[in-house]
């Protein structure tokens, strides 16, 4: 495990102020993650630190094969694909690369051309370029479907899936199938997600390496 941070923290300060509140999240949501492993119940607490929602420690569900499956990609250096560039600035301290493809002019060409999201034509894109490793989702279900669907036919070579996306239109469909699927994922069920999820969620698989 790298010591040089601690949810986030690199100072004294800091350090401090992550342990107290540390402290606060087990208290306040002990109970619904005593059953989980170690690096589970890091993932969950990082997500309600990050979100200062407990509602998340009910809401957070992981595959069995989730946290061996994404780790393993980690520790290979293989690819985080994230869907926003948001997600991707967030994701730190990783020695191997972390992409995303939104704003490539051949996904805009990709998106036009089949009349779909940009986030998913970045997984087509990411697909069709040799992509090996993690999907990130913590804004867009199309990512979600889109990289559900590669893999499904044998096009994407993914290890995991991230599917946090935030939102009322096609997020929950979308965690809900993922969550269905024989695809290593974690997800948050219903409409709530978003960046900082997606974020806490892999920096705390990182963090555990």
């Amino acid at each position: 495990m790298k010591n040089q941070m601690f949810m986030g923290a690199s100072t004294k300060q800091g350090y401090d102020i992550a342990t107290k509140s540390r402290e606060i999240i087990r208290g306040l949501i002990g109970d619904d993650i005593k059953d989980l492993a170690p690096a589970e119940r890091d993932i969950v607490e990082r997500i309600v630190h990050s979100t200062a929602d407990p509602e998340y420690a009910k809401l957070v569900h992981m595959s069995a094969d989730f946290v061996e499956a994404a780790m393993t990609s980690l520790r290979n250096k293989e690819t985080i694909l994230t869907d926003i560039n948001m997600v991707k600035y967030g994701i730190t301290q990783y020695e191997g690369e972390v992409e995303c493809f939104i704003k490539n002019e051949e996904v805009k060409k990709i998106a036009k051309e089949n009349q779909i999201t940009r986030a998913a034509a970045a997984m087509r894109y990411a697909a069709r370029n040799d992509f090996e490793g993690i999907v990130v989702s913590g804004n867009a279900p199309t990512a979600v479907f889109e990289a559900m669907d590669l893999y499904e036919k044998g096009e994407m070579n993914l290890k995991a899936i991230v599917g946090v996306p935030v939102g009322f239109v096609g997020a929950a469909d979308s965690k809900e199938a993922l969550r269905n699927s024989n695809i290593p994922n974690i997800i948050v069920e219903g409409p709530k997600g978003g960046t900082p999820i997606a974020v806490a969620c892999v920096n705390s698989l990182i963090q555990n390496l």
